[in-house]
């Protein structure tokens, strides 16, 4: 089976977005949206006017980043933003602060569901998961 000629195969095919709009979602879970200024064959990423957006519920805060270098080990998933959509969110848009408060109160949450969830399993003679992933030990 022959390719067509527009194909570029891996990290080459990143060429084409530059200088526009893209998402990136990093392996630890944050989001970027910026311009994609430059790529390299490792998929290592500059993005220029980056901003971290950061969701809890049907809401979302932007923090100003700036520019960002992005690691291309990093990288889960990236896609280029729909200008034409990219206003029409069926999200609140809230302050920074309002968006980090709601964030620590969630990740608070989350630990104390995993405590109750250890105590559970210690209560049944089962041992709890460990905290870290593989990943932390690579």
């Amino acid at each position: 089976m022959e390719a067509g000629l527009d194909y570029m195969p891996g990290t080459a095919s990143l060429l084409e977005e530059i200088d526009k709009k893209i998402l990136v979602v990093l392996r630890d879970g944050r989001t970027l949206i910026g311009f994609l200024r430059s790529v390299d064959q490792f998929a290592n990423l500059v993005l220029h006017r980056t901003i971290e957006r950061i969701y809890v519920g049907k809401q979302y805060g932007d923090i100003p980043r700036g520019i960002f270098v992005v690691r291309g080990e990093n990288v889960e998933l990236l896609g280029e933003i729909d200008l034409k959509n990219e206003g029409v969110l069926p999200l609140e848009e809230v302050s920074v602060d309002e968006i980090l408060e709601a964030q620590r109160r969630e990740q608070q949450n989350k630990q104390e569901e995993q405590k109750k969830q250890n105590k559970k399993l210690l209560e049944r003679g089962l041992q709890p998961h460990a905290e870290g992933t593989a990943d932390d030990f690579t």
